[in-house]
């Protein structure tokens, strides 16, 4: 992704705070000025789907009742509010240019400092990412500053599981500890505003996990290392007591099953620090782990580990797992909760005890899960799993029963130990990939994201009722399309064990798959449209295959050879017989007359060269087509393709779509993601482009949104916005 030209740097965040100029200092203490909003008037909300992506960390404040932060892989931070039962989001403000900083590696918060509270981010460490930072607040996240750092921090790669690699030194609340994976230990001497390199007696390896966790046990700080082969002599933990020299901590268990700390926990009353092991960070490819516990006052190891993997699951399988997270009751001395971590066969679980691992009960055997407040997580069983990809586990130090998990999709919690159910209100963390607003029905908004599929919104404020579309059920959807002239009829594709296509006739309520579908489907599954009025399928598969065409919903498919390969296909929303299809590989906008049989070139020379555009038909016309070619402008034809004209009233468009028509206007609004002038914003224009208004603020920009967008045809100036983690965003006219 392209950064804009002017990097926005905003450091305001959460619904309740205005929006202003500020400035923030640097990571070598510059300041510089954030660019002021032109605002639109828009109130901002999540379309409520619940959850929906990995909970990679849960931290309860040891010193406020009912203050608790939550991190995720791609979709920001979170602070708890205990009046309204609600996660409030906390990095909303973060924008285009930033995009690499929605994934949260770490949070710290200050046990002395009630208000304090910090996070370090950065989503991917490869090449192409950016580098990472840390915000600190003074306001439990209602207002930060930034530091940018000189490294890059990984939040959606192996080990985004483990435990907190960001940490507020117990001897001195002005000295923080940052892990990284490339580049060993950090020190911060001012509460963050600046870092230097620490001395450590581990050097970096090739795995990409360096310190996997930072953790205090009275006044040491224990560090994990996931460069370590687990072997005797390459040790996996280590420890400092005064804050300089750092030591290997003796007697450490080694072997495959201690090969990676994941997460450790200290226990105040017994002075003993409980570590969790793997022999791969996770959250995939473990099969084997331990929990160990070492009495600090003594330097003693004990095993503690509540079932050993390897065990027969009863399916002629192997029961291969290790353990992930791990927290102790701050009210009950040595009452401790373990999980288990990649257990698919057997499914994992809690695992707690009340004797200091002596003893252990697991919490699945008796749980009593109840999603109805996000019917999605069936999966399209009949019942919830307990869960998968368990690495976050917190334990309320204020409620010894009060218990809170993450899995891949959710995060659950108990007080009671026995029921529990999704305390997720306020988290979104889709990554959408397609939207669609009827112009009739019940539901305004039907959505197709990575790993959950289809959703049909029969209501904006709640989970959809019928969960994930079913018949088939999609991990990931790649293709949503709905005939204009028959709008009950829609047609999706996606990454499916039983099927890769499916239509509906009542508007996305239910769901029936295609009879037949080309054998490429099933390992490229790409875009999918219909035309008009719902007689004729286009499916677009990898860039090696051709595209496909049915005329039968879907009982018989035959190949298209003229159809651009990779291109996704539109429909015309008047003429059935039109389609239109954009070549990157060659700047040329392609056209099918005769309802997908063949196609012809048009339109050529527009930029090209990269893959990422979006090709829009204006509702209610023939041959009105709309090109976003990302900083290369945006392009409109009137004529079906055979010419472009580029907008002279932006200077980027990155996506493009339509909604109902402002009072007494002729043309449907406009909603874009693009640049009118320095900033990428989301812009709403009134007058067929020639004018644009930003709609949304420097408070809310989520990153990168440039995969849909789209208005409401039945509600003027409402718009929907896909993100990548913060799920589906809708604005309306305050």
């Amino acid at each position: 992704m392209r950064a804009s030209i002017l990097s926005r740097r905003s450091v305001l965040a959460g619904t309740a705070v205005a929006a202003a100029a500020v400035s923030l200092p640097s990571a070598q203490g510059r300041a510089q000025a954030a660019v002021p909003s032109a605002t639109g008037g828009y109130r901002w909300r999540n379309a409520v789907q619940g959850g929906t992506g990995f909970i990679t960390g849960v931290l309860f404040h040891p010193s406020v009742r009912g203050l608790a932060y939550l991190r995720t892989d791609i979709g920001g931070a979170y602070r708890w509010d205990d009046r309204t039962d609600r996660w409030i989001p906390l990095t909303d403000h973060l924008g285009w240019d930033d995009w690499n900083l929605l994934g949260v590696e770490a949070m710290a918060v200050d046990p002395a400092h009630p208000n304090r509270v910090y996070l370090s981010l950065g989503t991917y460490a490869q090449s192409w990412a950016g580098n990472g930072a840390v915000l600190r607040s003074e306001d439990r996240g209602a207002t930060w500053q930034r530091t940018d750092l000189t490294v890059k921090l990984g939040a959606n790669e192996d080990g985004r599981g483990c435990g907190e690699r960001l940490l507020v030194d117990p001897r001195d609340s002005d000295t923080l500890w940052l892990g990284t994976r490339h580049d060993g230990l950090l020190k911060s001497t001012d509460r963050g505003a600046t870092w230097k390199a620490a001395s450590f007696p581990a050097a970096p390896g090739a795995t990409g996990q360096g310190i996997t966790l930072l953790v205090a046990a009275g006044r040491s700080v224990y560090a994990g290392w996931g460069d370590s082969d687990g072997t005797a002599g390459k040790p996996s933990l280590y420890r400092t007591s005064d804050g300089t020299t750092w030591e290997a901590v003796p007697g450490q268990p080694a072997g495959a099953a201690a090969r990676v700390p994941v997460r450790a926990a200290y226990d105040r009353h017994t002075r003993e620090l409980y570590v969790t092991y793997a022999d791969a960070p996770g959250p995939n490819g473990q099969s084997d782990g331990s929990v160990h516990k070492l009495r600090t006052t003594t330097g003693k190891w004990s095993e503690v580990t509540p079932v050993k993997p390897g065990g027969a699951t009863g399916d002629g399988g192997t029961d291969s797992f290790g353990y992930g997270g791990v927290a102790v009751d701050a009210r009950n001395p040595g009452t401790v909760v373990v999980s288990t971590n990649n257990r698919w066969s057997l499914v994992d679980t809690l695992y707690r005890t009340t004797d200091g691992g002596r003893t252990w009960t697991s919490l699945k055997d008796r749980a009593v899960l109840d999603v109805s407040e996000t019917p999605y997580l069936k999966w399209g069983a009949d019942k919830p799993k307990f869960g998968w990809w368990i690495q976050a586990v917190g334990l309320d130090p204020y409620d010894s029963r009060h218990i809170v998990y993450g899995t891949g999709a959710t995060l659950y919690g108990t007080r009671d130990l026995t029921h529990w159910a999704p305390q997720i209100r306020g988290v979104e963390e889709a990554s959408v990939r397609q939207l669609i607003s009827p112009p009739t029905g019940t539901a305004h908004l039907l959505s197709g994201s990575g790993d959950i599929g289809v959703m049909y919104h029969e209501r904006l404020t709640a989970s959809p009722s019928r969960g994930m579309a079913s018949n088939p059920v999609f991990g990931t959807a790649t293709g949503l399309s709905l005939a204009p002239a028959k709008p009950s009829y829609v047609v999706r594709a996606g990454w499916g064990d039983h099927g890769n296509g499916a239509f509906s006739n009542d508007g996305g309520r239910t769901w029936a798959p295609f009879e037949a579908q080309p054998d490429v489907a099933r390992s490229a599954p790409g875009p999918i449209a219909t035309n008009a009025d719902g007689s004729v399928l286009l499916w677009s598969f990898g860039t090696a295959d051709p595209g496909y065409r049915s005329a039968d919903n879907g009982a018989g498919w035959s190949e298209v050879a003229s159809f651009p390969k990779g291109a996704a296909p539109v429909a015309d929303p008047v003429d059935p017989a039109r389609f239109y299809a954009f070549d990157t590989t060659t700047g040329t906008l392609f056209a099918s007359t005769d309802s997908g049989r063949t196609f012809t070139a048009r339109a050529t020379g527009l930029n090209s060269g990269d893959t990422e555009f979006q090709l829009v038909a204006a509702p209610g016309r023939s041959g009105d087509l709309w090109l976003s070619l990302k900083w290369n402008g945006l392009y409109r034809s009137t004529d079906g393709g055979a010419t472009f004209t580029k907008v002279a009233s932006c200077w980027a468009s990155y996506t493009l779509g339509f909604g109902k028509a402002a009072r007494g206007a002729s043309y449907p609004a406009l909603y874009m993601v693009g640049s009118t002038e320095t900033i990428t914003a989301v812009y709403r224009s009134d007058d067929e482009a020639k004018t644009w208004t930003r709609i949304n603020d420097d408070r809310h920009q989520w990153g990168w949104i440039g995969a849909t967008i789209t208005g409401d045809p039945r509600v003027h100036g409402r718009v929907y916005i896909a993100t990548n983690g913060r799920g589906v965003q809708y604005g309306e006219p305050a």
